[in-house]
């Protein structure tokens, strides 16, 4: 380490020199074709005995979510800490890439491509519908009244999320971007490991861990593309365009959104993912003034400036709350909301922290943590009050209709339901639908690239057949296990299932990242100190030694029998002080 930060150019705080990666092959076969194998194998298990899978990974489900949702709680809140010491601590500093590198995105092309990575359609399928949901049936222990009701239904979403994804992405996202960009390794999530494994990260350690990144991947994007067109083939019956939608729209959709990904991941980040992006920001941005004109203004920004009181004002307590208080009512309810969403963002840290990592080239730290946690957390906080708050101003305030005669929400039509009752009709619709879309393109192109990355050790630009396979795998997967299910979401909510299974293992490699990162952080610290003092240790010998060249020159003996001697209080016998002393940075009143 100091060895490489010896021949840093010393222009700011932090900088290793980076190692070229070696060469590497168009597929690492040892995490290429198990998690490939996986996939497959889960394929057939859970269509060709689904009541089995079902049954099997439903116990498996209840035992870590049950059983470990303190862990699960705990973890999450430190990682919260974790992220929040590293920002604004004396490593923020720190650039991911060489010092004089430049971010290779602009700020808000990065910012569009993390947000729509990170959460973009969870917010168009949740933005209503969970809010209606916790005013439904609220956490044990929450006041009767409607208001009270209301306000905790908002705070609650803006735990799940808010700065707790965020700093999950971050702890990931921070590891691989301080691997790739500032020591040279390919972009894989074993290298982020590297601190505290050693060489080791070479061999079947390494793979375990990338493949399970690449598995839990796969079934979250897979999942969520299952579960979007269920959203889409809702928002078309609701405006009358088809009827009684089946599994053939169904499929027929996932085969459009798969076409889409996959062209998009072909060209690559720097233009189709980074293009659909911004597309999504723009049509996000849109809708959301659109509901915030069309809808109760003055209430949504009220309510917006309250609930962010009420959150900073709970977080603490409820980042911590296990619902044990309440007994087993309690317990279960928070099981099967926040250490249910703690395990969900969990098994999307792989894919999502990757992915900004591989965008975040030549931001510091700070900057990291800062664009990462902070400006997203606000973003989704205020569309929450956007759509969330006009969804509870009419079940409060208006016409009610959003929450059916038994007290049950339609968490796949909630959000047009909430847009019939607006003026725009048909066209506000229709362009609801294309931003669904092109959220759920861009979470598939950027996932299946992170899956190619991995896949293809590390290479931050896999080859383009890959790409193509893993975009068909995902909605592959996706088609499979809607065809198998007689419903059309059972198979899907077993394979939602089984990617928070894949959360258990991957917490711990997370774990790892937090040691291995604080670790790579405090070495670099040390070096950088230890360079500097040289330097300072250099600058006074140089200091010295030209203090003795002007003293020659100017006469002097070395014996110092100078008449012009200096007296002991550093003046000269005439008064003056000695030539130089204003400049010298030591005090000679005290020599």
């Amino acid at each position: 380490m100091a060895a490489h930060m010896a021949k840093s150019s010393g222009d700011t705080p932090y900088e290793q020199e980076a190692e070229p990666p070696p060469h590497k092959s168009s597929i690492a076969p040892r995490v290429f074709w198990p998690s490939a194998v996986i996939i497959l194998v889960f394929v057939v298990y859970s269509t060709a005995l689904s009541k089995s899978a079902q049954n099997l990974i439903g116990r498996v489900q209840e035992s870590i979510v049950g059983d470990l949702g303190w862990f699960y709680t705990a973890l999450v809140s430190l990682f919260v800490i974790f992220a929040l010491w590293v920002g604004i601590g004396r490593y923020g500093d720190i650039k991911l890439g060489k010092n004089k590198d430049k971010p290779e995105f602009g700020l808000g092309s990065w910012l569009a491509m993390l947000f729509a990575a990170g959460m973009g359609i969870g917010l168009v399928f949740w933005g209503v519908a969970e809010p209606l949901n916790h005013l439904t049936a609220p956490r044990p222990g929450t006041g009767k009244g409607e208001a009270e009701r209301s306000e905790f239904a908002m705070v609650q979403t803006f735990l799940h999320w808010g700065i707790h994804p965020w700093a999950i992405y971050i702890v990931v996202g921070l590891a691989v971007a301080y691997a790739v960009h500032r020591k040279g390794r390919p972009v894989s999530i074993r290298w982020a490991l590297e601190p505290i494994l050693g060489n080791r990260i070479k061999g079947y350690w390494g793979d375990a861990i990338d493949v399970i990144a690449v598995v839990g991947t796969v079934f979250g994007v897979a999942t969520s593309l299952g579960f979007g067109v269920i959203q889409i083939s809702s928002g078309l019956e609701s405006q009358g365009w088809v009827t009684n939608p089946d599994k053939s729209l169904q499929v027929t959709l996932i085969i459009g959104i798969t076409l889409l990904a996959t062209v998009s991941v072909v060209t690559g980040v720097s233009k189709g993912i980074k293009w659909l992006s911004n597309i999504n920001m723009t049509l996000a941005g849109a809708l959301m003034l659109f509901v915030l004109i069309a809808g109760p203004t003055l209430f949504i920004l009220n309510l917006f400036i309250q609930d962010i009181g009420a959150y900073l004002q709970n977080v603490l307590m409820l980042s911590f709350d296990t619902g044990a208080v309440h007994g087993g009512e309690g317990t279960a309810w928070v099981s099967s909301w926040t250490v249910f969403y703690w395990g969900w963002w969990i098994s999307w840290a792989p894919f999502v922290g990757v992915f900004i990592a591989r965008i975040s080239r030549g931001r510091t730290v700070r900057e990291f943590v800062c664009g990462v946690l902070l400006i997203p957390t606000l973003l989704t906080f205020f569309w929450f009050a956007v759509f969330g708050g006009s969804a509870l101003h009419r079940e409060t305030f208006g016409n009610g209709g959003l929450v059916g005669q038994d007290g049950t929400v339609g968490t796949d039509s909630a959000l047009f339901q909430l847009l019939d009752t607006l003026p725009g009709g048909a066209f506000v619709a229709g362009a609801t639908i294309l931003l669904i879309v092109l959220f759920f393109v861009t979470s598939s192109d950027s996932g299946s690239f992170v899956v190619d990355m991995l896949a293809s050790g590390g290479d931050p630009n896999p080859p383009v057949w890959s790409r193509v396979f893993w975009s068909f795998s995902e909605g592959a997967l996706a088609i499979a296990l809607l065809v198998a299910s007689g419903t059309g979401t059972a198979s899907l909510t077993t394979l939602q299932t089984a990617a928070i299974i894949t959360a258990l293992p991957f917490s711990l490699v997370m774990i790892g990242m937090c040691v291995a990162t604080v670790k790579s952080f405090r070495q670099e610290r040390q070096a950088y100190l230890a360079r500097q003092q040289k330097k300072q240790e250099a600058r006074l010998v140089d200091q010295a030694v030209t203090a003795i060249e002007e003293g020659l020159e100017n006469g002097a003996p070395p014996n110092g029998n100078s008449p012009d001697r200096a007296l002991p209080n550093g003046n000269l016998p005439n008064g003056s002080p000695p030539d130089g002393a204003e400049d010298s940075p030591v005090d000679t009143r005290t020599a």
